[in-house]
């Protein structure tokens, strides 16, 4: 792990990135899924339509439309409105890297 996630939080390790299967802490070993669909943290004041790319931000540990200084992990699969309590997204990871 690059840092301490438990399960259901994002990673990114160089540029493969997954939801961690388990609780880990920095430099430990932790089971991570890359490919499938997840409900994951995202920024709040973002509105989300259905296929639209999906970044990581490594910096906040959290998801966002933002391409710039971020990594392209998939897509949404369902569309999320853009309030600031609307903080969960569904993301189909690519898998690809």
């Amino acid at each position: 792990a690059p840092y301490a996630v438990t399960s259901g939080d994002g990673l990114l390790v160089g540029s493969i990135f997954g939801i961690a299967a388990g609780t880990a802490a920095l430099g430990e070993t932790v089971e991570t899924a890359l490919v499938g669909v997840f409900d994951i943290t995202k920024v709040g004041s973002q509105a989300w339509t259905v296929g639209a790319k999906v970044y990581w931000d490594d910096t906040n540990k959290r998801t966002t439309n933002v391409a710039t200084s971020n990594t392209l992990i998939g897509v949404a699969t369902e569309a999320v409105a853009g309030g600031a309590g609307d903080t969960i997204g569904r993301v189909r990871l690519n898998g690809a890297f």
